[in-house]
């Protein structure tokens, strides 16, 4: 007897959750499974550390609003943290055809603001706020709690600041040192990018090295 497939699959992997949809099945479908999994059967192991949980859509053409909606169901458990959301479609191997987002607000401890593209802030990252983003990220205020650029794997991603004070950056994979190891002044505007596996930090006018 051939085993039932379930609209939402949850695994673990290892670098936290993976949650598989079916693209065969109604959205709504999909939506209504995944709310009564993290609501009912799976809530035992949905609790306590913060765990990280990536979501493959299959070959599910997914609109932002339906994307928004996923964010919100799974957002409301406060220790899931979305680190991608993503498709079986192709998708721009240039990251500077992706979209750049406007968004004018202040993130604060325990807020998480999360962007498919590119991210350009207007307002601050205060400690214990955090912003991710599948492109770069710009922030035009101080970045002092954490960003992680490029999160679904695109390490060409940079993370740039007015007032670089972050307690953590991530880039793709790559995590930087320690803050007092970054040497990183006040006056100017600073970016952090990849080179050669390792995160540095340079002042934005020098950012034309990187991207001619």
């Amino acid at each position: 007897m051939a085993a039932v497939k379930h609209p939402v699959t949850i695994k673990g992997v290892k670098d936290g959750l993976l949650f598989l949809f079916d693209d065969n099945c109604p959205f709504e479908q999909v939506i209504g499974d995944l709310t009564h999994k993290l609501e009912k059967t799976h809530q035992n192991i949905l609790t306590g550390p913060l765990i990280h949980v990536f979501v493959k859509l299959g070959k599910r053409e997914t609109t932002e609003e339906q994307k928004e909606q996923i964010r919100t169901i799974i957002g409301a458990r406060g220790n899931l943290l979305i680190q991608s959301i993503e498709s079986d479609e192709p998708k721009a191997a240039d990251n500077k055809e992706a979209p750049l987002q406007l968004v004018k607000n202040i993130i604060r401890s325990g807020q998480i603001l999360h962007i498919d593209g590119n991210l350009m802030l207007m307002g601050d990252v205060n400690p214990g706020g955090m912003v991710t983003a599948t492109g770069d990220i710009y922030i035009m205020g101080s970045l002092r709690g954490m960003a992680h650029a490029g999160c679904e794997g695109n390490d060409k991603a940079v993370i740039a600041a007015s007032h670089m004070k972050p307690t953590q950056l991530r880039i793709a994979q790559v995590i930087s040192r320690p803050p007092d190891e970054w040497g990183i002044g006040d006056t100017y505007m600073e970016f952090a990018y990849i080179n050669n596996g390792v995160m540095e930090i340079d002042k934005i006018q020098h950012m034309h090295r990187i991207r001619p």
